[in-house]
């Protein structure tokens, strides 16, 4: 269950030897790992105190009472909820604490108890909102229209990204060899790439384009297996910030790494962890944003109609990796993004503000990758070039990874390779055009290849016509007569008099 995936993903243990450990009968999983020399009892007890605890009182949420009446209120108000057992899934705190809460409002006369539901041992009070509580509910929601999981502090968020951070995940050589299998590099590039990686620092991939810098940053990201716990959402001043992002954020669900035989156990409730559900299991995440990137981005995004924040995407980011790419085509300059982020990269802080007014510090605990096709003098002077760590070239490929990159590209298609053609792609195209061969071309060409053919009813495989036709596609001037002829006319336009 979740501890033994903490420990797994820790390198703590594997998950063959865990399933070793469960196998043994009786005891408690701790006591099995120690007994067969799998894990230190000390190892576990961290793993342990790694999961974020449940609070045991109102008080340990760190968030104030007023604030939880007030979403205690308004959830009530916009889903309906009357059970206890509802408004904790709902909230992400223990039923206990959710009663508590309600008899706080019922003294408050803002809530009243409507009975019991059934007859049963397991049966609840149900509760609704009395007018007051509905006024006071619709008050809230002018303020805040936010109504999902209670956020958790700042405090409680700083500390744990320092607890969770990039720093303590170290990339050994055969993780990233297994995770960029699928690419030809060049001969020891892992070996200049690897300690870039386990800086914790930024990166900038630069080199011509379609050479894989990009899916070598996406790599990277991927063996960044590593578990972290991120809030739904942090409450800062008394506004809230949503954190939690399923288009960025890969939930681990204990549901998902649970065997089949557990299932019911978990169903049931039975030997689950005990965790503040406020928090998300999740592996360490990829953010990628290229030149859609604007300055607005990385500031927190206020909802004038919700009235609740955003977090920007660099918060999303944190404890994992952070691709910047296509850098130096974005709207703003290079040296805007840059100037942004001069304090973040040097301190590993970040300042963000409230539209109040109010300005408070985060860490910023993240692996920068920049990713560009213009050279690092053209994007930022000595200084700027200086903050960024590392700068790893990407560069065109040689003939023998070209080659390589053609016969494994084939391969995953299903379409015989060619020997020569390697050579006759260099006579007809390479050469007379003086262009370089460059990586993403064999998947460009045999695409287009493998559509003419399908088009014309034929099976998959390469002719003169074929490549011609992708050649056209891959250099269009070198098939696109009409231009030749429109420059013809536009130049007999401007010889003629005015």
């Amino acid at each position: 269950m979740l501890l033994e995936e903490v420990l797994i993903r820790q390198g703590v243990t594997s998950r063959d030897d865990v399933e070793e450990a469960q196998a043994q009968q009786g005891g408690q999983l701790k006591r099995q790992l120690a007994a067969l020399g799998l894990a230190t009892e000390e190892q576990v007890q961290d793993a342990e105190a790694f999961i974020p605890p449940v609070p045991n009182s109102l008080a340990d949420t760190g968030i104030p009472m007023t604030f939880m009446i007030n979403l205690l209120i308004k959830t009530m108000h916009v889903a309906g909820f009357e059970l206890p057992t509802t408004l904790s899934e709902e909230l992400k705190l223990p039923v206990s604490q959710i009663v508590e809460l309600l008899d706080e409002a019922r003294e408050l006369k803002l809530v009243q108890v409507l009975g019991v539901t059934g007859a049963s041992l397991m049966s609840e009070m149900r509760h609704n909102l009395t007018d007051a509580g509905k006024r006071a509910a619709n008050e809230a929601l002018e303020i805040s229209q936010y109504v999902g999981p209670c956020p958790v502090p700042l405090e409680a968020y700083s500390e744990r990204v320092q607890r969770q951070s990039i720093l303590n995940e170290r990339l050994d050589q055969a993780t990233l060899i297994k995770n960029t299998q699928h690419m030809i590099l060049p001969e020891g590039y892992i070996e200049e790439v690897g300690p870039a990686v386990n800086s914790g620092r930024s990166i900038l991939l630069y080199g011509p384009p379609g050479n894989g810098k990009t899916t070598i940053a996406e790599a990277v990201g991927a063996a960044l297996t590593g578990m972290i716990f991120v809030p739904h959402a942090i409450e800062v001043d008394g506004q809230v910030i949503k954190v939690f992002d399923p288009s960025v954020h890969h939930e681990i669900k204990r549901e998902d790494i649970a065997k089949p035989e557990e299932s019911l156990r978990l169903s049931n409730g039975a030997d689950q962890e005990v965790i503040d559900e406020r928090w998300v299991p999740c592996i360490r995440p990829t953010m990628i944003s290229g030149g859609e990137l604007t300055l607005e981005m990385l500031d927190l995004q206020f909802n004038p109609y919700a009235r609740f924040y955003e977090a920007p995407l660099q918060m999303k980011a944190m404890n994992g990796i952070f691709i910047v790419d296509d850098f130096g085509r974005q709207r703003v300059s290079p040296k805007e993004i840059l100037n942004r982020w001069i304090v973040n990269l040097d301190r590993r802080v970040d300042y963000l503000a409230l539209r109040t007014g109010k300005k408070f510090q985060i860490p910023f605990d993240e692996l920068v990758v920049f990713s560009t096709n213009l050279r690092p003098e053209d994007l930022m002077d000595e200084a700027f070039l200086r903050r960024i760590a590392y700068k790893v070239e990407v560069p065109y490929p040689s003939e023998e990874n070209y080659r390589r990159i053609f016969e494994l590209v084939t391969a995953n298609a299903d379409v015989p390779f060619p020997p020569d053609i390697i050579e006759y792609l260099k006579k007809n195209f390479y050469e007379p055009n003086n262009m370089p061969l460059s990586a993403h071309h064999p998947k460009f060409i045999i695409d287009r290849v493998i559509d003419r053919c399908h088009y014309r009813g034929e099976q998959a495989t390469f002719s003169e016509e074929g490549l011609d036709y992708a050649l056209g596609n891959l250099l269009a001037v070198t098939k696109t007569t009409w231009v030749q002829a429109a420059t013809t006319e536009d130049s007999r336009q401007d010889a003629r008099p005015i």
